[in-house]
């Protein structure tokens, strides 16, 4: 669990310095340029440590790059602002694949309920997309304090509502569905 933490912060580093220095200082440029200074430095201390670089460090890369380019031509965090939104869309479409669940799911649900889990599957996905767009939307705004909310209270919020709605549903399932079997 760890580990995923480790990764989410790696991944969403560039959005949090932009996020603090601009609101510190209020300049977009300087907030843009060490974000994506610090993102090149997070790759080449990747790759000075001889660590395996995953195509979505790559992508996050250029997204840092191209996004502050045009944050910095334009003076407009709003390009900054919708990165995160890649990154749920680009969740939401591996979520898409039929059964992708199933790999993480105890075994008495995997062979008790296999069609709910995959009917979950598409509804994380659906979250996903969900959240990708509202990021989005918030983004336009341009409104800074939103969008930090927005990112760090609603989306992570939802996800953790979604975990513990599914947590339930599967439990409250499996029981019935066991409990029909031996009768």
């Amino acid at each position: 669990m760890k580990d995923v933490f480790v990764r989410l912060g790696t991944d969403f580093l560039s959005a949090i310095v932009f996020l603090s220095i601009y609101l510190v200082t209020g300049n977009v440029v300087l907030a843009t340029a060490v974000a994506i200074a610090g993102a090149l430095a997070q790759v080449i201390y990747s790759r000075v440590k001889d660590k395996p670089l995953g195509f979505m460090t790559y992508a996050s890369l250029a997204l840092v790059i191209l996004l502050g380019a045009a944050t910095i031509l334009t003076r407009d965090p709003r390009f900054v602002l919708a990165k995160p939104a890649t990154a749920h869309f680009a969740i939401g479409a591996i979520m898409l694949k039929r059964g992708w669940m199933l790999r993480y799911m105890p075994e008495i649900v995997t062979e008790t309920i296999p069609e709910y889990v995959t009917i979950t599957g598409y509804a994380w996905a659906a979250l996903m997309f969900a959240l990708g767009f509202g990021t989005l939307a918030v983004a336009a705004t341009g409104d800074l304090k939103l969008w930090a909310f927005y990112v760090s209270v609603v989306a992570v919020g939802a996800k953790i509502a979604a975990f513990a709605a599914q947590y339930v549903a599967f439990r409250i399932l499996v029981i019935n569905r066991v409990r029909a079997i031996s009768t």
